[in-house]
């Protein structure tokens, strides 16, 4: 499908090869309607069988009649007996015509109007062929829709990266493995959702469209409602919304939500993305380490069939979870201990002595921490590894440590060198929850950002009593991408985001 000069032997390039192909099927399409057989008038077909069904329970499908439907992916015209290939949802299955079987009339426009890449329904009795091959031997067939265009080269398929993204349609009709990656997203959410509901978690949906800026430290989309003539944001996080509804008495809730940030795109990141945020009143985040190293396991075993996974080539081992705090990373892999600093000098002289520069001169100690653990620590995490007690600098909405109010009860799990969630003992003091705020939004609108707000609503609420609560966000795509073997976001997205070709 991508551009391509290349001659073909007859002179022609490829892309005038398409172009002609293309022109042969609006007449056979013209013909068609001309002799009263419209493909595209036809309302629905009576399907009562799939390729999957039939092979894998060939001895009860034996002799029977089957109805199916699907797009055809080859030809092999044999003079009066023809073989096809046609794939439906569950996979593809033979099918065998014959002119005495439909008819001299119908058999002749199966070779003349028919192409690859049609969709067709067909009616007929199940058999193996002298090869030993699953077929369905044909007795009634009808085009169901023409295909116009003709599809990418069988063996070759659809390559182009880029073409793949934005033609996802086509890329779902020729590549197995593309529609198997979709299907197993479809089942981890399932089996996500299955898991939180036996645990009494009810699913929520909260606001997409917000009135202002607010969360987490993310540049957000923004829009313009005209019949308010209000300016309006795109979402960066569910958190907010989903905590007010713990305050409301709903004490175990989560969401799957869209999400979406106006920032880089690379493997791990898209602007539109999913996660699921979950919230459980009376817990902290010690249960949610137990919850999210439990539920990983289960859903892993569930998808793969095995705790011992592979991951672009490296074996992850996900029944086995390592914690440490995030002093102790830092002292296990840069080699500084945070306990021996005193003071926000002696941090800052220990990461210049490592040989890092510090986005802030005047760096604390708990973001001299922060930026070690990303130089010298994130990278080594291969095996499942949950960090946790972050220093109180970069975790607004997280609870103090009572033993160390310079650090929060909060963790970040990490798998591969990658962050896949985050959770918290949640923050349920207004009034340092407020403080917090305001300094979150002084510094956005220090760097320029002057939409940045609080949200007065969630304090509001927080006002009326937060009980304690534990609170994890995942990213389902990154985890989508670990079970799959898929070494891009784009390749577990859909529609990933693209910029429009000219």
């Amino acid at each position: 499908m991508q551009e391509n000069k290349t001659v073909a032997q007859n002179g022609a390039t490829e892309e005038e090869q398409l172009i002609e192909q293309a022109r042969i099927r609006r007449e056979k399409l013209a013909k068609l309607v001309a002799e009263g057989k419209n493909p595209y008038e036809q309302v629905k077909y009576p399907v009562d069988a799939d390729s999957a069904s039939i092979k894998g329970n060939f001895e009860a499908y034996e002799n029977k009649t089957v109805t199916l439907a699907g797009r055809m992916m080859s030809r092999r015209i044999m003079g009066k007996a023809s073989f096809s290939h046609i794939a439906d949802k569950s996979g593809s299955i033979q099918i065998y015509v014959t002119r005495q079987d439909i008819g001299e009339e119908n058999y002749a426009s199966y070779k003349k109007d028919y192409d690859i890449g049609d969709i067709v329904g067909f009616k007929g009795f199940v058999f193996k062929t002298q090869t030993g091959e699953i077929t369905v031997h044909v007795t009634e067939m009808i085009m169901l829709s023409k295909s116009l265009l003709p599809l990418p080269e069988k063996y070759n398929g659809l390559q182009d990266k880029d073409m793949k993204y934005r033609l996802r349609h086509l890329d779902l009709i020729m590549n197995e493995d593309v529609r198997r990656t979709f299907r197993t997203r479809s089942l981890i959410l399932k089996e996500i959702r299955a898991y939180l509901d036996a645990r009494g978690y009810l699913e929520v949906d909260t606001p997409t469209l917000l009135p202002l800026e607010i969360g987490a430290d993310a540049r957000p989309f923004k829009t313009h409602h005209n019949a308010l003539d209000l300016d309006m944001y795109l979402r960066i996080e569910t958190e907010l919304f989903l905590k007010r509804l713990i305050v409301g008495g709903m004490d175990k809730v989560y969401e799957v939500g869209r999400i979406f940030r106006n920032e880089g795109m690379d493997a791990y990141h898209n602007p539109e993305f999913t996660t699921i945020e979950m919230y459980e009143a009376y817990s902290d985040y010690f249960a949610m380490m137990d919850l999210i190293e439990d539920m990983y396991k289960k859903v892993t075993l569930k998808v793969c069939g095995t705790l011992d996974i592979t991951y672009q080539g490296t074996e992850i081992h996900m029944g086995e979870w390592t914690r440490m705090t995030m002093a102790e990373a830092v002292k296990k892999y840069a080699g500084v201990d945070y306990n021996d600093w005193k003071t926000d000098e002696d941090a800052r002289a220990a990461a210049k002595g490592l040989g890092v520069e510090l986005e802030h001169e005047n760096a604390t100690k708990g973001w001299v921490l922060i930026e070690l653990f990303d130089a010298f620590v994130e990278d080594k995490l291969i095996q499942p590894t949950v960090i946790y007690d972050y220093p109180v600098e970069n975790s607004p909405l997280a609870k103090r440590k009572p033993s160390d109010p310079a650090f929060t009860e909060r963790f970040e799990y990490f798998i591969c060198g990658h962050e896949y969630g985050n959770a918290f003992s949640e923050l349920n003091d207004p009034i340092d929850q407020k403080q917090r705020m305001v300094k979150q939004v002084e510094a956005k609108r220090a760097k320029g950002n002057n939409d940045a707000q609080i949200d007065e609503d969630f304090i509001n609420a927080l006002e009326y009593g937060l009980p304690p609560t534990g609170g994890l966000g995942l990213g389902l795509d990154r985890f989508v991408m670990l079970l799959t073997d898929s070494s891009t976001i784009r390749d577990v997205i859909l529609f990933p985001t693209m910029k429009p070709k000219k």
